[in-house]
C-alpha cells in the first residue's frame, strides 16, 4: 500500500517542519522560511495573540490527506456501496415513489338518486305500495342515503293516560310500586302513580304518554321491505384537484345514456357502471341482505381516485370496493342494526291530534370518496 499525503503548510509550525522537506518547496527555502518566521514574529509581537489568529486563518491552507488504497476488495466493496445509493435514489425515490412530482387531495362531491318499487300486505296497512318517496329517509342526506328495510307500526296514538309496557321496571303490583311524575330511562311517558290493568294477567305503572305505547319487544322477521334489495341507486361523484386544475366524475366520457338506462354495476363486466343493486352492494361485503334487513345496518362504498397525469387522463378512473362498516360481533351482539322513530301527525274532524308512529330498521350506505393525483 502507498500513501500520498499533503502537507498541510500553517505559517506557525515552520520549525516542525524538516529541513529536508522544506527542500523541495522551492530553491530559496531558507530564505523564505527565515524571511517569512521574522514577519511572524513581527506580528505576533504588534499585534498579540488574536490578530496572529485572524492572519493565519486567512492566509493560511488547509488541504485534506488522501490515502490511495491499492486492494481489489476494498475498491470493490467502494463500486457496490455506491451503486446501491444510486439504485436507491432512482429506482425508489424516483420511479417508484415519485418523488419527483407533485402531489394533491382531491377534492369531491356525490348526489344520489334511489329507484324502486315494493308490495306489501300486512293486517295494519293492508295492500300497499312503497316507492321512493316512503322508503327513503330523510329525502338528501350528505355522501350517505338509508333505505328502510323493516317497520315496527304503532298506529293511532293519542295523548292521554294508558299502562306503561312491562319490563322489571313497570311491573306493579298496587299504587306503592308506582312514583307520581316519574320518568324512567326507557319510559314511553310520565307516570301518574296508579298501577292498571296492561293485560289480564299482568299490571304495570300507567302513564301519560301518546298512547297506546309502542310494543318493540319482537322485531318482524323476515323483514318487512326485504324487496328492497332489488332497489338501486345512481351515485354521481365529481372530483377537483385544485392544484392541477384537473376535475372528472364517474359517469366517464364513453358511457352513453342508452348505456346508462340499461347497465348494472358488476366487477368484472360493468365495473364503471355508476348504478348498484342495493342486494349486490351487500353481497359485496360478504353480508347477506335478507340477515342485515331484519335490524339494519351501515355500509361503506368507498370510491378511490389514485391517478398518474404523467398518462393520458383517460386512465384516471374511479375504483369501487364496498365493506359493512357496523361489524357484528357475534358472541357479544348488543344493541345490533341501524334504527330510528319517525311518526305522521294527523287531526280528525274534531280537532284532536293523532300520529302513526313507526320504529324504522334500515340500511345506511355512507359514500368515502379517496385519492390522490401527482
Amino acid at each position: 500500500m502507498a500513501v500520498r499525503g499533503a502537507i498541510q503548510l500553517r505559517p506557525f509550525m515552520w520549525e516542525m517542519i524538516p529541513d529536508y522537506r522544506l527542500g523541495h518547496m522551492s530553491g530559496r527555502s531558507s530564505g523564505f522560511r527565515d524571511s517569512w518566521l521574522a514577519q511572524r514574529a513581527a506580528v505576533m509581537a504588534g499585534s498579540g495573540g488574536c490578530c496572529a489568529e485572524v492572519y493565519s486563518c486567512i492566509f493560511d491552507y488547509n488541504t485534506p490527506r488522501i490515502a490511495l488504497i491499492k486492494s481489489r476488495k476494498v475498491g470493490l466493496l467502494n463500486r457496490v456501496i455506491q451503486l446501491l445509493i444510486l439504485a436507491y435514489v432512482i429506482g425508489w425515490v424516483f420511479v417508484w415513489e415519485k418523488g419527483y412530482q407533485d402531489f394533491d387531495s382531491v377534492v369531491s362531491s356525490v348526489t344520489l338518486k334511489v329507484k324502486g318499487v315494493a308490495v306489501t300486505n300486512t293486517s295494519d296497512l293492508g295492500y300497499r305500495i312503497w316507492d321512493v318517496a316512503d322508503y327513503v329517509l330523510p329525502a338528501q342526506q350528505e355522501n350517505a342515503f338509508f333505505v328502510m328495510t323493516n317497520l315496527i307500526l304503532t298506529p293511532n296514538q293519542t295523548q292521554g293516560r294508558c299502562p306503561e309496557l312491562p319490563d322489571t321496571s313497570t311491573v306493579c303490583i298496587s299504587d306503592q310500586n308506582c312514583t307520581l311524575d316519574y320518568v324512567g330511562t326507557h319510559s314511553n311517558g310520565v307516570q301518574t302513580g296508579r298501577c292498571v290493568a296492561y293485560d289480564k294477567s299482568v299490571k304495570t305503572c300507567e302513564v301519560k304518554a301518546w298512547c297506546p305505547v309502542e310494543n318493540d319487544t319482537t322485531v318482524p322477521k323476515p323483514a318487512f321491505l326485504r324487496a328492497a334489495e332489488n332497489f338501486t341507486v345512481l351515485i354521481k361523484n365529481n372530483i377537483w384537484y385544485p392544484k392541477f386544475n384537473f376535475s372528472k366524475r364517474n359517469i366517464l366520457q364513453n358511457i352513453s345514456a342508452e348505456y346508462l338506462k340499461n347497465c348494472v354495476y358488476d366487477r368484472e363486466k360493468h365495473p364503471f357502471c355508476p348504478i348498484f343493486r342495493l342486494g349486490s352492494l351487500v353481497e359485496e361485503a360478504g353480508e347477506s341482505f335478507k340477515d342485515m334487513a331484519v335490524l339494519g345496518g351501515v355500509m361503506g362504498i368507498q370510491i378511490s381516485w389514485n391517478c398518474d397525469l404523467d398518462k393520458k387522463h383517460t386512465y384516471c378512473v374511479p375504483k369501487y370496493s364496498i365493506r359493512r362498516l357496523d361489524n357484528r360481533e357475534f358472541d357479544h351482539n348488543v344493541s345490533p342494526g341501524y334504527n330510528f322513530r319517525f311518526a305522521k301527525y294527523y287531526k280528525d274532524s274534531n280537532d284532536v291530534e293523532s300520529r302513526t308512529l313507526m320504529k324504522i330498521y334500515g340500511i345506511r350506505f355512507d359514500i368515502l370518496v379517496f385519492g390522490t393525483v401527482s
